[in-house]
């Protein structure tokens, strides 16, 4: 699928690891984006050493501001402010496709999965928001300190939403950002990537690895999931 390059994707949370590493990595793709944070001069700041890394323009702001400016959001907030943010969004979201990328990790047992009620965080995320608002998740299980290099990552992006188009254009975000997206199917699937980042947390301490990933293995028909 192509990536319209006219659209801005606002990163909300683009300050944080994450999202600074996802925002870079598509700023140094060609595509348009903009740094959200709660502090506008931070974003700015962000924004502006980003701007000077790749030679992109790089629009910021508020959480809300960037929302509002953007054809499509990324969340990349921790699980506690997850709620918060997508109150302060939600009306600039609507008729939008959202991206969120929250794992429900809740300290200190980081190691341990501990699933919201809702099932996962992008469930709770769509009910949060409501029906105007087109939730996909994404990104749960990539290390944000690998993405924020140049090198490439053994890493594979299961995508999740109830609308096949939708989950075709965060493929292909993925992609963009030197990954393999793959469709996961429903977004009630996304549990089972947020679960599997306290696994590769633990993996990481038993097995002193660097970013565990998520590999699929087999010979995949890629243009099957197109």
């Amino acid at each position: 699928m192509l990536i319209d390059n006219t659209r801005t994707i606002g990163v909300i949370g683009g300050t944080g690891k994450l999202g600074a590493a996802l925002a870079r990595r598509w700023a140094k793709a060609g595509l348009r984006v903009a740094i959200g944070s709660r502090d506008a001069a931070r974003a700015a700041e962000a924004a502006a050493a980003l701007a000077a890394e790749t030679g992109a323009k790089v629009g910021s702001g508020s959480n809300a501001e960037v929302a509002a400016r953007a054809g499509l959001i990324v969340v990349s907030v921790p699980f506690a402010s997850q709620l918060a943010t997508l109150a302060e969004i939600r009306d600039a979201a609507a008729g939008k496709i959202l991206i969120d990328t929250t794992v429900p990790l809740v300290p200190p047992k980081v190691m341990r999965v501990q699933l919201p009620p809702e099932g996962s965080a992008a469930v709770r995320a769509q009910q949060a928001l409501g029906e105007a608002v087109r939730v996909v998740s994404a990104f749960h299980n990539v290390a944000a300190h690998k993405l924020a290099t140049d090198e490439h990552i053994a890493c594979d992006v299961l995508v999740f939403g109830d609308d096949r188009d939708d989950r075709a254009e965060v493929v292909a975000l993925a992609d963009a950002a030197g990954l393999r997206g793959l469709h996961g199917g429903a977004l009630a699937n996304s549990a089972a990537a947020e679960a599997m980042t306290s696994v590769l947390i633990f993996l990481n301490k038993t097995y002193r690895v660097d970013g565990a990933g998520l590999c699929i293995t087999g010979e995949l028909d890629l243009d099957a999931g197109a």
